[in-house]
């Protein structure tokens, strides 16, 4: 659950006069988007994406020389002219829901992670993010399907449903009662993870438990 364990440890970062050009071409030559900005000791000052600079350089429309003398000048400039200063970070203790509710809220494709020291010891993207819930949840696994099942109403409706599944040993990654989000759907679904190449099986133990397992045909991943 922690992000240490998904994280791209030890990234490459630059520093605050490393130029604009240098910046681009570790960028386009390592396929990332985001590079960290350290000082000494690899203490974090900020972040260089690839959208600072794009909006740097100037339209590539014109291309007479005024631009050319433009693209040169803006190539051989500092990163800490354009880099962003106040980044939000998270540190190695942070979990994948912390990192989820961060990246949501500020809108961005990457988070440096730092230690006590605020040194840069790790990156986490987006796409470290998916990779870590697919593996926590087992989706794409053979045999790994999404299940719904209705609330009845009754008290512990979640104790009941982990109690059937592992009285007919059947293999789960998660059981989640989410409020508000099917809004005016009633009874309210709960959605289950399941690991089986026999899902009959499983909607045979969850209705004989009492449970109506939801109309909609599972998603099968």
């Amino acid at each position: 659950m922690y992000i240490a364990h998904y994280m791209t440890k030890s990234p490459l970062t630059v520093r605050p006069e490393t130029t604009i050009g240098e910046a681009k071409a570790i960028l386009e030559t390592k396929h990332f988007r985001h590079l960290p900005v350290v000082g000494d000791n690899d203490r974090l000052l900020g972040m260089i994406t690839d959208r600072d600079i794009r909006s740097a350089y100037p339209s590539c429309v014109d291309t007479g020389r005024s631009h050319k003398d433009e693209f040169l000048k803006i190539s051989q400039s500092p990163v800490c002219e354009i880099m962003s200063f106040d980044v939000v970070y998270l540190s190695s203790f942070a979990t994948i829901d912390d990192a989820l509710i961060l990246l949501d809220r500020q809108r961005v494709g990457a988070l440096p992670v730092v230690d006590d020291n605020h040194k840069v010891i790790g990156i986490f993207s987006v796409r470290d993010l998916i990779k870590a819930y697919t593996v926590l949840f087992g989706l794409g696994e053979r045999g790994s399907a999404l299940v719904g099942v209705k609330d009845d109403g009754k008290p512990r409706p979640l104790t009941r449903i982990v109690h059937t599944l592992e009285e007919h040993d059947i293999h789960f990654s998660r059981v989640v009662r989410s409020k508000g989000i099917l809004p005016g759907r009633q009874p309210q679904t709960i959605s289950v993870r399941v690991n089986t190449m026999n899902l009959r099986a499983v909607h045979q133990a969850l209705e004989e438990a009492g449970f109506t397992v939801d109309p909609m045909r599972p998603e099968q991943q």
